[in-house]
């Protein structure tokens, strides 16, 4: 079974940075693509970025694109994600999501259990 591990949340203020890691396990990760999620309370879990599975293409949620840089080591079975200029609006719950194949904002059935980032004005 698939395992995701999230780590690097916390809180940071306005316009500071955080670095999101995902450690993943019991699959052959370049084989998946891999994906990041977030769920603010009282919302539902919307799709923030995606990697393909060699690390060459890359798709972002329109409002994180030039201060969120989504990554990957195949040989470190982890992916990253690198949050800039951080807004209270990000404040969410993060989760790693893989699947086979390509990338999507869709279709994701394995998940990790979330990190919290909060963001404070």
């Amino acid at each position: 079974q698939v395992q995701l591990v999230e780590s690097g949340g916390g809180l940071v203020q306005a316009g500071g940075s955080l670095r999101l890691s995902c450690a993943a396990s019991e699959l052959t990760f370049s084989d998946y693509a891999m994906a990041w999620f977030r769920q603010a309370p009282g919302k539902e879990r919307e799709f923030v970025a995606a990697m393909s599975r060699s690390g060459g293409s890359t798709y972002y949620k329109n409002n994180v694109r030039g201060r969120f840089t989504i990554s990957r080591s195949n040989t470190k079975n982890t992916v990253y994600l690198q949050m800039n200029s951080l807004k209270p609006e990000d404040t969410a719950v993060y989760y790693c999501a893989a699947r086979p194949g390509v990338p999507s904002e869709y279709s994701y059935n394995n998940w990790g259990q979330g990190t919290q980032v909060t963001v404070s004005s």
